[in-house]
């Protein structure tokens, strides 16, 4: 039993996982730089503020991903 399970991740799980990883290579390649260099829009809206510090910024707070409520930190 434990040889068949054993021979199964290596015919179906690695083939699997190689798929998956040349799939995001190639998806990678063929997306532009520029594409992915662009910030989408905050989708949320908030009625309060927070807790702690100045009540802008989350808990664990990055200025790269977070926006503000007037927009991101950094504009690069």
């Amino acid at each position: 039993m434990d040889l068949d399970v054993s021979i199964l991740s290596f015919v179906v799980a690695l083939p699997g996982v190689a798929v998956c990883m040349l799939n995001m290579y190639l998806r990678d390649n063929n997306t532009s730089t520029s594409s992915r260099e662009l910030r989408p829009p905050a989708l949320y809206i908030r009625s309060k503020r927070f807790p702690w510090g100045d009540g802008t910024k989350t808990l664990f707070h990055n200025p790269h991903v977070n926006a503000l409520p007037d927009g991101y930190e950094h504009h690069e």
